[in-house]
């Protein structure tokens, strides 16, 4: 069985003419050189016996985000791309480079978050100091904090914070964005 599947093998290799031999006629055919198989190769499409019935023409109106909902379509929608196919080599060469980059990226955030503790640790030291500390004159023990947290003159004399500058509504706006807007 084995020996029968390599001689095919090896015959559809071959670089030299092959003569196959009838009852009644020799025939000579020259096979190029590749290791595509036959049944791989392309094959002329057949005539159907029924023929196809013609498509309407209902093309369906196309509104002005017609190009922009088409991108959008493709490239959410497209299949995930084929895993990376790397020699040995080159593969762990990417995996240390990304692993490197990984412990880089990783020592940022660590820095960032611990300089982001130290500040907040701080900032609540000082609020409980105010806290404990006896205002000046008559006020009582807290009376700092509770200046200190109002905020006064912060957004300017008469201002308020930008989120209570339009109403707080639960619904979205009518056109959430103007794409036609131009400085």
């Amino acid at each position: 069985m084995a020996s029968s599947s390599l001689t095919g093998l090896f015959s559809r290799l071959s670089l030299l003419s092959q003569t196959t031999t009838m009852t009644t006629t020799t025939t000579t055919t020259t096979r190029l050189f590749s290791t595509t198989s036959s049944s791989l190769a392309r094959k002329l499409p057949t005539p159907s016996a029924a023929p196809k019935a013609a498509r309407r023409n209902r093309a369906a109106p196309k509104s002005e985000n017609f190009i922009r909902i088409r991108t959008l379509r493709r490239n959410m929608f497209s299949p995930a791309p084929p895993p990376l196919r790397m020699a040995r080599q080159r593969y762990l060469r990417h995996w240390t480079i990304h692993r490197a980059w990984m412990l880089f990226r990783r020592k940022q955030h660590e820095a960032v978050d611990k300089e982001r503790s130290r500040m907040h640790a701080g900032m609540y030291n000082a609020c409980e100091e105010l806290r404990k500390t006896v205002g000046p004159e008559s006020r009582g023990e807290g009376y700092l904090y509770r200046v200190a947290m109002e905020k006064k003159g912060v957004y300017g004399l008469e201002g308020v914070p930008i989120e209570y500058a339009r109403f707080q509504t639960d619904s979205p706006a009518k056109e959430p964005w103007n794409h036609d807007w131009k400085r």
